[in-house]
């Protein structure tokens, strides 16, 4: 299951030993609810190599301040605590899966 990130416990997940993917999202956008169960996928089949969680964008305004979240679904990929890839818009799982590859 992908983990709830929030404000609070964002930095301590940034800062960890595994690569950290979060899916910016809202309960009233569309294309959030197509990648919804994507994101749900990819978390339970990299269990263990990667941290995969979920920001919503209407109770972490900080979080989506920080990264000029202007659009949802924002999918972004870090590793060793910096943003290496980004992606806008709804996705196929293969997309979604190919970025996370390459940070592993």
């Amino acid at each position: 299951m992908a983990q709830q990130i929030t404000n609070d416990n964002f930095k301590k997940l940034v800062e960890g030993d595994k690569p950290l993917v979060v899916d910016f999202w809202a309960e009233w956008c569309g294309p959030c609810r197509m990648i919804g169960p994507v994101i749900e996928e990819l978390a339970e089949e990299y269990k263990g190599r990667a941290v995969v969680g979920k920001v919503n964008i209407d109770e972490n305004n900080e979080l989506t301040d920080e990264f000029e979240i202007r659009s949802v679904p924002t999918v972004l990929f870090f590793k060793n605590g910096e943003i290496v890839d980004r992606h806008v818009g709804a996705a196929s799982k293969a997309v979604l899966e190919a970025k996370m590859k390459k940070i592993l």
